[in-house]
């Protein structure tokens, strides 16, 4: 029986597809669009997003922002702290003092893994929080304050 004529746990089908796809491939860190599980499993849209689920149920991915889901394996940490948090700690990382020049958006954008315009925002907040200075077309970003880590208990 082919999957068109019986619809009834194609989603689980295509679950346990994905999940032999992340096996296979342990340097996978997303997952494929949901676009191109439609095309190639020739479902939905409705049934790939279950399928998705299934995927979060068992935790093996999670939606990211954008409408992209990411692999998660056992034993991996994710730093699921607003953007902006993750970039001030680039001043500590980086061993960077006040007054010293920021790295650029475009820089940061690459080392975060997400948009120049996503890190824009980012950076235009910590700006308003008065961690940088500077900014705008043209202009090199500098550090205004060196944010103090709190410590976790």
């Amino acid at each position: 029986m082919s999957q068109q004529a019986n619809p009834r746990g194609t989603f689980l089908k295509i679950a346990d597809s994905v999940k032999r796809q992340i096996e296979g491939d342990p340097d996978m860190t997303e997952l494929p669009s949901l676009a191109e599980v439609m095309r190639v499993h020739k479902v939905s849209r409705g049934v790939a997003l279950r399928a998705f689920g299934v995927l979060r149920h068992e935790g093996v991915a999670e939606s990211v922002p954008g409408g992209r889901w990411r692999v998660v394996r056992a034993g991996t940490r994710v730093d699921r702290r607003p953007l902006d948090q993750r970039v001030a700690d680039v001043i500590a990382t980086d061993g960077l003092k006040a007054g010293e020049a920021f790295p650029s958006a475009s820089a940061l954008a690459e080392r975060f893994g997400v948009s120049r315009p996503t890190m824009t925002k980012a950076l235009e907040k910590l700006e308003a929080a008065g961690v940088l200075a500077g900014g705008g077309q043209g202009r090199v970003r500098t550090v205004r304050v060196v944010p103090v880590r709190e410590g976790r208990s």
